[in-house]
This record gives structure tokens, C-alpha cells and sequence, in this order.
């Protein structure tokens, strides 16, 4: 059976001007070189010293018409597997990218997580849709590996793919492995394309890794108080936030959960940088 989207082994069974055709000759398919499912390999890519009966591996999709046409050319996906792509172009209905066969490859407008560009870069999956077309999704999730290296507090780097309101943010490590930043994380303004390093902070029993960009508390407070000190100073010396005021307030203001807020507060309180009172502080 001849499948589309995948590489596959197809023998020659019949030669004419514009190329050969090819089709499945195992024993289970028949030899006949009238099989009603061959495919054209055209004639700039069939092997010069190519016979009848000969064997070629190829990888078969459909082109500007929608016929089966089969190509020597390698894509950088099957159906059922991922890849960084390129945007080439945006049109009425979707984004083409390149995916190293002379068709672009369609990425619907439905199957996209963010809007993109041309020169963007995205990770992708290769599926057949209801019509029988290939196209990609963003929406990679399911394609993702669980299988990773990684343990507990080691240094990854990845792809972000897709922010959820509702679970966080999901990321691709080594554009490969399933992993998400809990929505729980302080909000960072990531989006789908944005590369970033992180930290494992749990591998679960899945294999799927929980992230995160920040540090430990103990490492991270530094950083904090270096930041809260910028914010203070940035509106004038003095913040509108205390020890009293709302979590959802502090984030806003900061981007860090109250307990991060408090902790970075007393550290520039205990090195004389800032008074706290009950609905602000101030720079001294």
C-alpha cells in the first residue's frame, strides 16, 4: 500500500517519458504494472541507470494539483513526527513553510497557537487532514517525546510552542521533549516561539518534565530584590504595595507571588535600600 506522507520502499513498473510510476509490489499487493495505486516519480528525479522491477526509496505527498506524486528528496517530517520550520509565506488561508520539498507545506490558521510571519520559526507536526491533505499543526503536544535525559534541578533549554490560560505554559526541551511551566509560575510574558533556559523542577511519572525560569528561593532572592529595587526606582522611589496588600495586586505590579514580594522586601530592608509600610514601599 502506498501511504501518504511517509518515506517508503516502491518498485519501478512502468517507464514512460515524464518519469516512472511506482507502486507496492510485495507479495500481499501484486506485481501487475496496471495496479490501479502507483505514483510518478517525475523523470528529473528517477536515477539515470534506473530498470524496471528496480527498488527506490521515496517519500510520497501530493502536489500543486492534489495528485499523489512521489519525490527522491527528503522531507524533515513524516506524518506523525515534528520539526523546526521555517515561515515562508501568509496567506488567505494559512502560513507555508518550508520543509525542504518544492510544495510549501500548508499550517491552517485553526492549527496555528500564535499568529506568524515569514522568517518565523515554528515547531510543527506533519498530519493528514479530513480531505486527505498534508498539512501542519503548532498544536504538538501529542507528537512531544517523554522519554528525555533529564533529572530534577538540571539546566534545559527549549522552544515555547503554547501558552494556556488554564495549565501554563508548554514547551518543547531540545525542541523534542515534553515539558510545561505550571501556571502557578510568577507570569513572565512568554510567548509560543520565544526560546528560553530553565529548570527541571519535577520529572513526573509520565516522563513529561515540570519547568522553571526562575531559580531557587535561596538563589532567586538576590535577583528579586535587584529587580524590585529597579521597580521602586523606576516609579520615583516609592511602589504602591506592601505587606498587607492583595497577591493578585503584587503581581501585577511586579510579576512575583507574594511570598517572592516578601522575601525580596526583606532582603533590601535588612540592607537599609527601603522602608516597608502597610500599603507601600519606599526607597530610602
Amino acid at each position: 500500500m502506498i501511504e501518504l506522507g511517509k518515506k517508503q520502499i516502491l518498485t519501478i513498473v512502468k517507464k514512460v517519458d515524464f518519469g516512472v510510476y511506482l507502486a507496492d509490489t510485495s507479495e500481499s499487493h501484486g506485481t501487475s504494472e496496471n495496479d490501479a495505486e502507483r505514483v510518478l516519480l517525475p523523470a528529473k528525479q528517477v536515477p539515470e541507470d534506473a530498470q524496471l522491477n528496480d527498488d527506490l526509496t521515496v517519500f510520497v505527498y501530493r502536489d500543486s494539483k492534489d495528485r499523489l506524486i512521489a519525490t527522491t528528496k527528503e522531507p524533515m517530517m513524516e506524518v506523525g513526527e515534528f520539526a523546526l520550520l521555517t515561515v515562508k509565506e501568509v496567506s488567505k488561508i494559512g502560513a507555508f513553510l518550508d520543509w525542504g520539498l518544492e510544495k510549501d507545506l500548508l499550517l491552517p490558521y485553526k492549527e496555528q497557537t500564535t499568529a506568524v510571519k515569514p522568517g518565523d520559526k515554528c515547531l510543527a507536526a506533519l498530519y493528514v487532514d479530513k480531505s486527505g491533505r498534508l498539512c501542519a499543526t503548532m498544536k504538538v503536544y501529542h507528537y512531544l517525546s517523554t522519554d528525555s535525559p533529564y533529572h530534577k534541578d538540571d539546566k534545559v533549554e527549549g522552544l515555547v510552542y503554547e501558552v494556556s490560560k488554564n495549565f501554563g505554559t508548554f514547551v518543547a526541551v531540545d525542541d523534542r521533549y515534553s515539558a510545561l511551566i505550571p501556571k502557578s509560575e510568577p507570569e513572565a510574558g512568554l510567548k509560543p516561539g520565544d526560546r528560553i533556559c530553565a529548570r527541571v523542577t519535577q520529572v513526573k511519572e509520565d516522563g513529561k518534565l515540570s519547568l522553571s525560569i526562575r531559580e531557587k528561593a535561596y538563589i532567586q532572592m538576590n535577583a528579586d530584590a535587584e529587580k524590585l529595587l529597579g521597580i521602586v526606582e523606576s516609579r520615583g522611589g516609592e511602589l504602591p504595595v506592601g505587606d498587607k496588600s492583595d497577591p493578585e495586586l503584587i503581581r501585577e505590579k511586579t510579576g512575583m507571588s507574594k511570598n517572592e514580594f516578601k522575601r525580596a522586601a526583606g532582603s533590601l530592608y535588612k540592607q537599609r535600600l527601603i522602608v516597608i509600610e502597610k500599603d507601600c514601599i519606599r526607597k530610602l
